[in-house]
């Protein structure tokens, strides 16, 4: 699949107050705006075999990251599947109108990240989409096959 920008799905207002409503969008929309973290994570544990990292992306002046995403040498993981992290950081930056400010490394755990980002946790959807991600994963051969 091409990359597309994760601000292509970004959240309207009634998806971003009803979390069901957020729920019930296609698994590409939900997983680009609103739990790109959620996806990243369950990617990483997917391989544990793998050397996955997990990136923040940051546009702009913007305080929290863009975009989440897993990365594996020079590819990157995220609703548009395994991409040239190059092409994925060209996407978003594109789409937004505004350069990349950072691309930083995450050495947290999901619980701390989500704290300090104000991105919900799992348990804070309106149902866990960790099943969700991993079928979503699942879906897309990794580059190293």
């Amino acid at each position: 699949m091409a990359v597309t920008a994760s601000g292509v799905f970004r959240r309207t207002a009634i998806e971003r107050s009803d979390q069901r409503v957020s729920w019930e969008r296609t698994d590409q929309a939900f997983f680009s705006s609103g739990a790109c973290h959620v996806l990243a994570w369950t990617c990483r544990d997917f391989y544990p075999d793998q050397e996955i990292a997990l990136a923040a992306l940051y546009l702009g002046d913007f305080e929290h990251p863009l975009h989440v995403y897993a990365r594996w040498g020079a590819w990157a993981f995220d609703a548009s599947g395994w991409n040239l992290e190059a092409e994925l950081l060209q996407a978003n930056s594109d789409f937004e109108g505004l350069p990349v400010r950072e691309v930083e490394t995450i050495s947290c755990g999901l619980r701390e990240f989500c704290e300090a980002h104000v991105h919900r946790q799992p348990h804070q959807y309106w149902a866990d989409p960790t099943e969700r991600a991993r079928a979503y994963v699942a879906r897309y051969d990794p580059p190293w096959l």
